[in-house]
């Protein structure tokens, strides 16, 4: 995902009460629950581009609770450390002709805890010298051209030690990584404690639906931040809506990478629609940038009250991602399914990590019409999607 960079609210939030049936007071939106997943606390990301691990890490963490193995708190800050480590090494491999940013997707995340394991948050927070709220900022501007450097070094003299330069900055920043720690009562190292947890990472796999590439094969998806260059089983459309249905009816929730620049994703109204008048919707401010600075903010009676949506076809879908109106801007949870009873259509609750200062207290609802054109992709549990879906994928 892009680099959305998120003011801290605060640190750890209590798991809210969802009482709510509408997106925010004084709403003609009336949602009704069909199904929903056990999940884990609203958390901030704050100055930082890590939504991708944050919506990952959400997402795993309510598998373990579906495990039985309790409620736990993962470091998102760990698999950031360590995926800048990757990105370092890839980008110094492609000559400095790729992608070295705060940003990635949602399958770095199976992949950093399969070669580097996991820790909890209170063992790794990635906050040092009283620090309360994360920022990369300033850690980026001092590690990219250390990176540059090594990238564009004269063949054969690039050597190995600039790794441990890299490391000694993200240490600087985040804190050195423990070998071994306590836990519940219990010593581990990262990959005894990830074991531990007993996530199959094979059993996760990134679904997405394009027309550029054949269907039920996999592919590379096209985004600047899939510097690992992974790659996700392309479907149709169809198959992709009822691979996140089947996964919410069985019990599994969903990690979910998507675009939130358009109008009518607001956070501040903790809705995400298309309407199918844009007159509906007044913008004002990139809410989806800086969801509560000065300004930010999105106005229109589509918030308030609900309307006709535009209809999605994987040609519309397919046209937004090949002009660029969709771009691979953020990870959030997919964690229940509502039907709203005014138009009777679905809607899907949504958990973000831009803290709980929305009237949702940091989740928001999103429709059908949006899920369908903005996704770019989504991590799944491959026990929780159809047998349809799964024969055709070979699995």
């Amino acid at each position: 995902m892009k680099k959305l960079i998120q003011l801290c609210i605060s640190g750890l939030f209590t798991l809210p009460v969802m009482a709510q049936v509408s997106n925010k007071p004084n709403s003609e939106y009336r949602f009704k629950e069909i199904h929903s997943i056990d999940k884990t606390a609203v958390r901030d990301q704050c100055r930082t581009g890590t939504c991708w691990s944050y919506s990952t890490l959400s997402f795993l963490e309510s598998e373990l609770i579906r495990m039985g193995k309790g409620n736990h708190d993962l470091s998102e800050m760990f698999v950031a450390r360590n995926a800048y480590i990757e990105k370092a090494i890839t980008y110094v491999r492609m000559g400095g002709n790729h992608q070295f940013d705060e940003g990635g997707e949602g399958h770095d995340i199976p992949y950093i805890i399969a070669k580097y394991g996991i820790v909890p948050e209170s063992v790794y927070s990635g906050l040092v010298n009283g620090k309360t709220r994360h920022d990369h900022s300033q850690m980026m501007s001092v590690l990219k051209p250390v990176v540059d450097a090594i990238a564009h070094e004269k063949p054969g003299q690039i050597g190995t030690e600039w790794i441990k330069a890299v490391e000694g900055i993200l240490d600087a920043y985040l804190g050195a990584i423990p070998e071994t720690f306590e836990y519940q009562g219990k010593t581990y190292t990262p990959k005894s404690f990830a074991e531990s947890l007993e996530l199959n990472m094979n059993d996760y796999a990134m679904l997405t639906s394009f027309t550029h590439h054949p269907y039920y094969a996999p592919f590379a998806i096209e985004v600047p931040d899939n510097w690992a260059m992974q790659t996700a089983w392309n479907v149709t459309l169809d198959d992709l809506m009822g691979a996140v249905n089947s996964s919410l009816e069985k019990g599994y929730s969903v990690a979910w990478a998507t675009d939130v620049s358009e109008k009518g994703f607001s956070f501040r109204d903790a809705l995400a629609i298309v309407p199918e008048h844009d007159s509906l919707i007044r913008k004002i401010g990139k809410d989806d940038r800086l969801f509560n600075s000065a300004g930010a903010e999105k106005k229109g009676n589509a918030f308030s009250k609900p309307d006709r949506e535009k209809l999605i076809t994987a040609e519309v879908r397919q046209l937004a991602f090949d002009n660029q109106n969709t771009t691979d801007d953020h990870g959030m949870h997919i964690v229940a399914k509502y039907i709203e009873e005014t138009s009777q259509t679905p809607y899907y609750l949504v958990k973000n990590s831009w803290g709980t200062s929305n009237p949702a207290n940091g989740y928001l609802y999103v429709s059908e019409a949006y899920l369908k054109y903005k996704t770019i992709s989504v991590l799944v549990n491959k026990n929780g999607l159809p047998k349809s879906l799964r024969k055709k994928l070979g699995w």
